[in-house]
C-alpha cells in the first residue's frame, strides 16, 4: 500500500507539472497580453516599456523557468487586470465554487442513486422507462437553456427565485439544480447499469433464495458489489464540479472559479489562468488519488500490489 501511495503521489506531482507546463507555452500563442491593456494610441515605445517591466520581453524559456522557480512556492505572480496576487484572487472564488459544487452533487446522489437501483430492480417495466428517459434528457437538454428556462418561470413569472448571484439558500436553488440534472442523469445510468450487471451473479440469486428482503439484497449487497464505477464517475464529477461549472456560473453570475477563469482567458491574465489551472489539477489530481485508495474499502478483493 505504502509502495502505491508513493507511486500515486509522484504520478500526482507529474499530472500538475504537465498541466502547468501545457498551459504556459499555450498561452503564449494566443498574442501579446500587454496589447490589452494599452490605449490604441500608445507610443511603441510606452508599448516596449510596460512589455520590459512585465517580463515579457525575455525569451520564453527564460520566461517559463522564472515561472516554474515562482510556482513551486506558490506564488503566480499579480494578476494583469486587478493587479492582485493570483492565487489570493482564486482562494476568493473557491469558497462559492464549492458551495455549488457540493449542493449540487449531494442533491444528484440523493436522487439517481435510488432511482438507479430501484430502475435496475424494475427493469423494461414503467419506472425503468421514465428513469430511463429522465436520465437521457438531462445529458442531452443544454445547461444554458436550462439554466435561462429556470430563470423565466420560476424567477421572472412566479416570482419565487432571484435571477442571478450568490446570497442566502433561495440563490443556490436554481444553480444547483441546474447542475445536478445532468450530474445526476449521469449517475442514474451508470448506477442502473452496474446494478443490473450485479444482480445476473450467482450470490444474488443465492441471497434471495436464502429469503433475504428486495430492499437488503439491492442496497446491500447489489449496490455494494457495483460501487466501483460509482466512485469512478463521482470522482470524475467532483473534479469537474471544483474547476467551474463555467456555464451554470455565468447564467446565473455565481462569482465562482469557472467564471473568474473563462474571464481571465478572454484577458490573457496568464498568471490567473495558470493558478487556476494548478488549484483545478491539485484538485483533479488527489481526487482521484482518493477514489482509487477507496476502491479496497468497498470491495475488499481489490489489492494494491
Amino acid at each position: 500500500m505504502a509502495r502505491f501511495l508513493a507511486r500515486r503521489l509522484l504520478e500526482t506531482l507529474l499530472v500538475i507539472y504537465l498541466a502547468l507546463t501545457a498551459v504556459f507555452f499555450m498561452l503564449h500563442l494566443t498574442g501579446d497580453p500587454v496589447l490589452l491593456f494599452m490605449p490604441t494610441d500608445a507610443l511603441p515605445q510606452q508599448i516596449e516599456q510596460v512589455r520590459q517591466e512585465m517580463g515579457f520581453n525575455d525569451p520564453v524559456i527564460v520566461q517559463y523557468g522564472r515561472f516554474i522557480g515562482k510556482a513551486v512556492s506558490g506564488d503566480f505572480g499579480q494578476s494583469l487586470r486587478y493587479q492582485e496576487p493570483a492565487m489570493g484572487l482564486l482562494l476568493e472564488r473557491y469558497p462559492a465554487t464549492m458551495e455549488l459544487a457540493l449542493s449540487s452533487l449531494l442533491l444528484s446522489l440523493v436522487i439517481a442513486i435510488p432511482a438507479g437501483v430501484i430502475a435496475a430492480a424494475r427493469r423494461n417495466g414503467v419506472y425503468d422507462g421514465v428513469a430511463t428517459v429522465l436520465s437521457v434528457a438531462g445529458q442531452a437538454i443544454p445547461g444554458f437553456w436550462l439554466g435561462i428556462v429556470c430563470i423565466v418561470f420560476f424567477s421572472a413569472k412566479l416570482g419565487w427565485l432571484p435571477t442571478s448571484g450568490r446570497g442566502g439558500l433561495d440563490h443556490l436553488i436554481m444553480p444547483a439544480a441546474t447542475l445536478a440534472a445532468y450530474t445526476g442523469a449521469r449517475f442514474v445510468r451508470i448506477t442502473r447499469s452496474t446494478v443490473l450487471d450485479v444482480l445476473s451473479q450467482d450470490y444474488i440469486r443465492t441471497a434471495r433464495a436464502k429469503g433475504l428482503a428486495d430492499n437488503r439484497v439491492l442496497f446491500k449487497h447489489a449496490l455494494k458489489n457495483a460501487a466501483i464505477p460509482i466512485l469512478t464517475l463521482l470522482g470524475l464529477q467532483v473534479g469537474q464540479l471544483l474547476g467551474g461549472a463555467v456555464v451554470t456560473e455565468t447564467v446565473f453570475a455565481w462569482p465562482g472559479v469557472g467564471r473568474l477563469i473563462v474571464q481571465a482567458l478572454l484577458n490573457r491574465d496568464f498568471p490567473l489562468v495558470i493558478a487556476g489551472v494548478f488549484t483545478i489539477a491539485t484538485f483533479v489530481a488527489l481526487i482521484n488519488l482518493v477514489v482509487d485508495i477507496s476502491y479496497s474499502a468497498v470491495n475488499p478483493q481489490v489489492r494494491y500490489a
